[in-house]
């Protein structure tokens, strides 16, 4: 493994971490800069493209109908990046 691939990985793994915490603490605002900043940042050096827009989206896209399909859609999102674990 390279020094560069070790990074994303660890950068992956602390990121999870956070969001893991918000989600379990309920703290909206920092599951939703979590998602726009650090998700989008982490998928654009990982080089995945439609994570970093699924991140993006999901903090762009209009008001969510409710707190429940806010959440329904961090969870998918989580899934994805505890997927893109090497």
């Amino acid at each position: 493994m390279n020094a560069s691939s070790l990074q994303l990985q660890l950068g992956l793994e602390d990121l999870l971490g956070d969001l893991h915490h918000a989600r379990r603490s309920g703290d909206l605002g920092c599951l939703a800069l979590l998602m726009y900043c650090e998700v989008r940042r982490w998928a654009r050096m990982a080089g995945d493209q439609g994570l970093a827009e699924q991140s993006s989206e999901l903090i762009t896209h209009g008001p969510h109908a409710s707190r429940d399909e806010f959440l329904e859609q961090v969870d998918k999102l989580i899934g994805e990046l505890e997927r893109a674990r090497p």
